[in-house]
C-alpha cells in the first residue's frame, strides 16, 4: 500500500467499505472484487480495502480481535509482536516506575497500543513515512501517544524516562538478518540510547549468538506455544534482577520464567532413564538445558545434545515430557522391522543431533500398519540411537 491508498482507505468511503466486507475468504476474494466494482467503486479502492481484510485476518494470529481495527504494511504485520508478549513487554515499564516510553521504531504500533493500553505516555517513531501514518490510525484511541515520522536517533528525548526498539532484521529483498550490525538501526546504534535512557528494552532476533549480548543486559527468549518468537535485551531498571540470561515460556495461558543461576555445575550426562525430557526451544536458546536437568533431576544424553533424560516423571513448564518405551541402535532396515512388527502407519519422527532427514526417513520406512508411534532419532554418548517414546 502507497500512500494514495491509505488517503483512499481512510476516506469516509474507503473506512466504510473495510468495516462492511466480510470475513476473509481467499475463496470468495475474486466475486467480491468483482461485485464491488460493478457497483462502481473504484478499483484500487477495493483493492486496498481487500488487501487491508486479508492482513487483518493474518493479524488475528498475532494480535486477535484488536486486528479488526487496525492497518497494516505485510512488513509491518511481519515484524509486529505478538499482543501476549507486547503486554509483557508493557509490564516491565510499568514495574519499573517508568511514564513516558518513546518507542523508537514503532513500525505499525503493536508495542505501542501496548504500552499506551497500560496507561504509558508514549512517544512513537518511525522512519518511514507511510508507517508512520498508520501506526497514527492504529494509536488513535490513545490521546495521550503521539506519533511522530523521524530518523529516531536523532529525535530529542528530553523527558523520556524508558525507551524501546525493534530493529528492522530484513533486507529489503525479505531474507532474514543474522548480523546485529545489520539490523535498522544497528544494533550498537540503539544501544548507545541507553546513555541517557538507562530503561532501555531492545527487541532482538532469537538466533543472536550469546558472545554478542552486552554484559550489562538481561537477554530474555521468550517462546509462544512452542514457538521461538523473539529475544530481548533489558536494561537498567528493566532489568530488576540484573545481568543474565533468562527464558519466558508462555503456555496454556501461563507464564513461567527460568534464569540461569550464576556459577551453575554442568549437567552430568548419564544412560537413558524412563523419561525423556525435551527442553522448551526458549530454553535452548537461552542456554538454559542445565536448568531443566536441575528442576527434573535428571542428566543429558549426550554432552553435545539438548535433551535431558530422568529416573523419575518430574513435570515442569520449561520442556515436553515423554515416557521411553524402547532405545535402539540406529539402522534403516531394523527400524523398519522394528515399527512394522508393532503395526505402525503413522509415525511422528523428532531429531537432534543427526543428519536423517523425518520426511525421507518416513518414505524409506515405508509404513501402512493402524497404529501410531513416536520416536526420537539422537545421539547417546557419541553414538546413534532411535528412542521410542509415549508422550506423557
Amino acid at each position: 500500500m502507497d500512500a494514495a491508498g491509505l488517503t483512499r482507505l481512510l476516506s469516509p468511503q474507503g473506512w466504510a467499505l473495510l468495516g462492511a466486507l466480510p470475513p476473509y475468504d481467499e475463496s470468495r476474494t475474486l466475486a467480491i472484487s468483482e461485485r464491488l466494482r460493478r457497483e462502481g467503486l473504484d478499483p484500487e479502492l477495493v483493492a486496498a480495502a481487500l488487501t487491508q481484510s486479508r492482513l487483518r485476518a493474518k493479524a488475528h494470529d498475532k494480535l486477535g480481535a484488536f486486528a479488526d481495527g487496525m492497518l497494516f504494511t505485510p512488513t509491518g504485520l511481519e515484524q509486529a509482536t505478538r499482543l501476549e508478549v507486547a503486554a509483557r513487554h508493557a509490564q516491565r515499564y510499568v514495574a519499573a516506575g517508568v511514564t513516558h516510553v518513546a518507542d523508537l521504531t514503532c513500525g505499525i504500533g503493536a508495542d505501542a497500543m501496548a504500552f499506551a493500553g497500560l496507561g504509558l505516555r508514549v512517544l512513537a517513531i518511525d522512519a518511514d513515512e507511510l508507517t508512520a501514518a498508520i501506526a497514527t490510525v492504529n494509536l488513535r484511541h490513545f490521546p495521550e501517544s503521539e506519533v511522530r515520522h523521524a530518523d529516531s536517533l536523532t529525535v530529542d528525548l528530553t523527558g523520556i524516562d524508558g525507551a524501546y526498539a525493534d530493529p528492522a532484521r530484513r533486507t529489503t529483498a525479505g531474507s532474514r538478518v543474522h548480523d546485529p550490525a545489520a539490523y535498522a538501526p544497528p544494533l550498537d546504534a540503539v544501544l548507545a540510547v541507553r546513555s541517557h535512557v538507562p530503561a532501555l528494552g531492545v527487541k532482538v532476533g532469537p538466533g543472536i549468538p550469546h558472545g554478542a549480548l552486552p554484559p550489562d543486559a538481561e537477554a530474555q527468549w521468550v517462546s509462544v506455544d512452542g514457538d521461538v518468537v523473539e529475544a530481548g535485551l533489558w536494561f537498567g531498571p528493566l532489568a530488576p534482577h540484573g545481568p543474565g540470561r533468562s527464558a519466558l515460556v508462555l503456555r496454556r495461558g501461563g507464564a513461567h520464567a527460568l534464569r540461569a543461576e550464576p556459577g551453575g555445575d554442568r549437567p552430568p550426562v548419564g544412560a537413558v532413564g524412563e523419561y525423556l525430557f525435551e527442553p522448551d526451544g526458549a530454553v535452548i536458546r537461552a542456554g538454559l538445558v542445565g536448568e531443566v536437568a536441575d528442576l527434573v533431576g535428571g542428566r543429558l544424553i549426550d554432552s553435545t545434545i539438548a535433551y535431558v533424560t530422568a529416573d523419575t516423571r518430574n513435570e515442569t513448564a520449561f520442556a515436553t515430557a515423554y515416557r521411553v518405551l524402547d532405545t535402539l541402535p540406529f539402522g534403516l532396515k531394523r527400524l523398519r522391522s522394528y515399527l512394522r512388527e508393532r503395526d505402525v502407519g503413522r509415525l511422528t519422527i523428532k531429531k537432534r543431533g543427526t543428519a536423517v532427514v523425518p520426511e525421507q526417513l518416513r518414505a524409506q520406512l515405508d509404513l501402512r500398519g493402524r497404529a501410531e508411534a513416536t520416536v526420537v532419532l539422537t545421539r547417546v554418548a557419541g553414538r546413534q540411537v532411535v528412542l521410542l517414546v509415549d508422550p506423557v
